[in-house]
């Protein structure tokens, strides 16, 4: 446990860092990447470009030192950070790096504030901290391994099949190259992606499983993304797997993670609410899927929202699904419909998923909330379920980027505010 004097001095000094707290971030990645530059492939260049990693490492480190004597409140957030750390193949040697980069951005920043007993104090903070990640991960890759089909680390899958879902949206269908046994995930849960790009080195990439389990193969839906910028190079690996992955090619893919999960085996009497908007749609339809799949007998909405249906992926499996089980509900809302989509009655409703429109569909609140999406969909669906009484435990959501920026000032709990990085070391 931390001594009593490290909860004090860290206690008082966590205003002094918060003042700084993103200059120091700033100087801990320049540090970490200058003096450790194998530590780059682990982060996406487009959320180093746009600050927005240095500012959610910067809010989760403030958090974690405002409720150092609290540390049982951040249980999720250490389970949510583990997942991602264990996907991106994150070890324990990795942890001293990073303490010691980020210990000194400290000190340069603060300079003489930063006496040897203050650093002392963050560094048997972050050390506490640091070994509990290390025990979690430790165990989930025992976990990994030992699955029936299991593996650590990179495993080659061959591209078996290749379909273009909408527009925007294709579908790879991925079995292990080794024709080995395939480890099985829970509904909502990612796999990483690793590709050698051939002009820019790039991160891996998370993707959430967009079939059900049991099928014999690992299926990614994959939005084609666009570069922010020509100096941010974002979007390269979903274009390369939209334009080069072909049919026979090998990927690298590391096991099945990620903690937004749905099992219909623990599905009570409550409703499910799946809410999905975009390419928000993977994981829900894995959800969707499995509770058809285990013919949950509680009641299941699917609202999904999009465009229009040029870029409205796996249309066709949801409504086949709804329409073959009777408490199985399929609700498609688009905000610019074509003419055809409202002569052909492809939409259900057109303008955006709200609570106006879960007041209609729904009896009452009373019922298990599952979204994901893009950022203004999901902070909108989260606050909306917040002003209509829903409670925390009823919500859950994935979000591969700032939880804070969905949660805003609803959610100040320390769990949050921890796992606003998604990731202490590396982000995808």
């Amino acid at each position: 446990m931390l001594s009593e004097s490290t909860i004090r001095i860290v206690k008082a000094t966590a205003p002094v860092v918060a003042i700084h707290a993103e200059t120091i971030t700033r100087k801990f990645y320049h540090r970490m990447f200058a003096g450790h530059p194998e530590t780059q492939s682990y982060f996406n260049p487009a959320h180093q470009h746009s600050g927005g990693q240095q500012k959610a490492l910067a809010g989760a480190i403030c958090a974690y030192a405002a409720n150092i004597d609290q540390l049982e409140a951040l249980g999720p957030a250490v389970e949510l950070i583990a997942q991602k750390h264990c996907s991106l193949g994150i070890q324990s040697e990795h942890y001293p790096i990073v303490g010691m980069h980020l210990l000194a951005a400290i000190k340069d920043v603060l300079g003489d504030a930063a006496t040897d007993e203050i650093v002392s104090a963050w560094a048997e903070a972050y050390g506490f901290l640091a070994d509990i990640f290390i025990q979690r991960e430790a165990e989930i890759y025992r976990e990994q391994a030992a699955a029936p089909g299991g593996w650590n680390g990179y495993r080659s899958f061959v591209v078996d099949r290749k379909v273009r879902e909408s527009d925007v949206v294709t579908s790879l269908y991925l079995k292990p190259a080794d024709g080995g046994a395939l480890a099985a995930f829970k509904p909502g849960q990612y796999i990483t992606v690793r590709i050698d790009h051939p002009e820019t080195p790039t991160s891996p990439r998370n993707y959430s499983l967009s079939d059900r389990p049991g099928l014999g193969h690992y299926r990614i839906s994959v939005k084609r993304e666009t570069a922010l910028s020509p100096e941010v190079p974002d979007g390269l690996v979903s274009n390369y797997l939209h334009d080069h992955a072909a049919e026979g090619d090998e990927l690298r893919i590391m096991p099945p993670c990620g903690e937004f999960v749905l099992e219909p085996e623990a599905v009570g009497d409550r409703p499910i609410v799946l809410l999905s908007g975009g390419i928000g749609i993977t994981p829900l339809l894995s959800m969707f899927k499995s509770l058809a799949q285990h013919d949950v007998k509680s009641p299941v909405h699917f609202v999904h929202a999009a465009r229009h249906s040029g870029v409205h992926a796996m249309a066709a499996e949801v409504r086949a699904i709804a329409e073959s089980f009777p408490n199985m509900q399929a609700h498609f809302r688009y905000d610019a419909p074509t003419l055809d989509d409202e002569r052909e009655g492809r939409c259900d409703s057109t303008g955006v998923i709200d609570v106006a429109l879960l007041r209609e569909l729904l009896p009452d609140n009373d019922a298990e909330f599952y979204f994901c999406g893009p950022r203004p969909f999901m902070a909108s669906i989260y606050q909306g379920l917040k002003r209509w009484g829903v409670d925390d435990a009823r919500i859950h959501f994935e979000f591969f980027g700032p939880r804070q920026d969905i949660t805003g000032s609803d959610d100040a709990s320390p769990a949050s505010r921890v796992a606003a990085d998604s990731t202490l070391v590396g982000s995808s």
